[in-house]
Parts: structure tokens; C-alpha cells; sequence
């Protein structure tokens, strides 16, 4: 079984990297977001009714699958404004390096999970290799023409992630991921309806990347999908983790699509990042 969940995580991994730049080669980032959740609603609708009688929608369910909605809505919210102000290069390693150091911590605290030695040197070096590809520079004659607004951004983001993973981790004792999935797909619409709208840009962005919306509104939810399967088969504390190799696959991406400045630094990076996924891998 764990084998199963780690092949569905690297490949979550994947698919989240594709979907995230797309996002970031939009044209508005609010108004591509809500259109690629418009059409994840439509496209998980008929799953959502064949698992919906697997419920079970007790008081505290339902307090999970709406702090689940209302996370996951600001996620998206952040998303947006991140990919606005910030490269794909710097901020998509931050978004998804604040993760692993916060699950495992909160998996093992929280939900009485067990990460060895190993797993936490695996967490440990994931979070180095992580820092590295971010590229932050900390010196005092650069620091005043330092922007921190993209990283602060890509740290919430990151926060959120940490925080809609253990929520939805419980929520899955109380209802199918496809259905999970599609609340979280609600609450993302809702939230970044008034965003989209204030842009005044739904209509330009549809007609220049109709295409990647499409494609979008699938992997999205998609890709999380997969991971929420995962989840159903190991702890949230080793797989959580290993999700970010999709930080290997993004910073690729980076270096061939988007022609970003990147180099042997991230390469070698994300090689640390590998090595940490290993360990964990070995942790099971």
C-alpha cells in the first residue's frame, strides 16, 4: 500500500508543477484561477453524486470541510496575488518548502503519527535543498533593493497548504476525496469570484488561454485528488514531504520554459531535495 501512495504523490507532485506554471504564464492570475475552478466543478460534478452516499456528514465533518473550503479559497487567493508579484523560480520552491517542515511536525504532535530519525534528517534536507533554490539573498548592501513581498506571500501560501493538508487528512474519515474535493472546488470559486470580477479581465484571460484554463480545471483538482488517495494509505507525516519533489519538477520548468536564471545552484538543489525524499521514502 505504501508504495501505491508514494507513486500517486510523486505523480501529484508532477501534476501540481504543470498547473502552477500555467498559472504563473497567465495573463491575470485571479481571473485564470476562477476560471479553471468553474470547470473543475463541472468536470468533478458526476463523480461528487456517485460517491456523495459515502458521507458521512456529522457536526464535526462539517466544521472540517468548511475550514477545508475556506482554506483552500485563500490558498488560491494567495496564489494569485504570489504568482503576481513574484517569479516562478523564487516563490514556487517557498510555497511548497513551508510544508514539510510544518506536517510532520504537526502530524506527529497532533495525530500521533511516528516520522524515525531518518524521515526527520529526510524533512531536514528537503528544507535546505528548498532554501537553496529560493535564491533569497540576505546581504545588507542588497537589502534595500530587496523585495520581501513575493517571499512573505509565498510563505502564507506555504502556511496554508501546511494547514488545509491536516484538516482535510481528518475530513477524510468523514466523506470520499472526489467529495472533499469538490467542496474545496465551491469554496475556491466563491472566494475568488469577487477577486476575478474586481480584474475586470475574465473575458480577456478566457479568450487568450481558454486552452490551459480547460486543461487547468482538470489537473488542479486533479493532482490534489491524487494526493488525498495518498493519504488514505499512509501518514500524512511521510507523505506530506514528499510531495514537494514537485519543487524538482518546477524548478526544471523554470530553466527550460520560462528561460529563468537558475543554473547549477538549483540543479544541485534539487538533487538535495531528491536525496530528502529518499530518506523518507526509507522511513516506511
Amino acid at each position: 500500500m505504501y508504495g501505491a501512495a508514494l507513486a500517486l504523490v510523486l505523480l501529484s507532485g508532477l501534476v501540481h508543477s504543470i498547473w502552477n506554471l500555467y498559472t504563473k504564464r497567465s495573463v491575470n492570475k485571479a481571473a485564470f484561477l476562477w476560471l479553471t475552478q468553474l470547470i473543475a466543478l463541472v468536470v468533478f460534478t458526476p463523480l461528487t453524486i456517485a460517491q456523495w452516499d459515502m458521507s458521512r456528514m456529522t457536526g464535526t465533518g462539517m466544521l472540517l470541510i468548511f475550514a477545508s473550503m475556506l482554506l483552500h479559497g485563500l490558498y488560491m487567493l494567495l496564489l494569485a496575488r504570489t504568482y503576481t508579484v513574484g517569479d516562478f523560480s523564487q516563490v514556487y520552491p517557498i510555497m511548497r518548502g513551508t510544508s514539510p517542515l510544518i506536517v510532520p511536525i504537526i502530524g506527529t504532535a497532533l495525530l500521533g503519527e511516528h516520522l524515525s530519525t531518518i524521515g526527520w534528517i529526510g524533512v531536514a534536507i528537503i528544507v535546505v535543498g528548498i532554501a537553496l533554490t529560493s535564491n533569497l539573498r540576505f546581504k545588507r548592501a542588497e537589502s534595500r533593493q530587496t523585495s520581501y513581498m513575493a517571499p512573505l506571500l509565498a510563505l502564507a501560501v506555504g502556511l496554508c497548504i501546511a494547514s488545509y493538508i491536516v484538516v482535510d487528512k481528518l475530513a477524510l474519515e468523514y466523506l470520499p476525496a472526489v467529495v472533499l474535493n469538490e467542496a474545496t472546488n465551491v469554496g475556491n470559486s466563491l472566494l475568488l469570484g469577487y477577486a476575478a470580477y474586481r480584474t475586470r479581465a475574465v473575458k480577456s484571460e478566457l479568450q487568450v488561454n481558454w486552452r490551459t484554463i480547460l486543461l487547468g480545471g482538470i489537473l488542479a483538482p486533479g493532482g490534489y485528488m491524487l494526493f488525498l488517495y495518498a493519504l488514505s494509505l499512509a501518514p500524512v507525516a511521510q507523505l506530506a514531504p514528499m510531495r514537494e519533489i514537485g519543487t524538482v519538477f518546477g524548478t526544471l520548468m523554470g530553466i527550460f520554459f520560462l528561460q529563468e536564471p537558475q543554473g547549477k545552484r538549483r540543479i544541485g538543489s534539487s538533487i538535495l531535495i531528491t536525496t530528502g525524499v529518499i530518506l523518507l521514502a526509507m522511513n516506511s
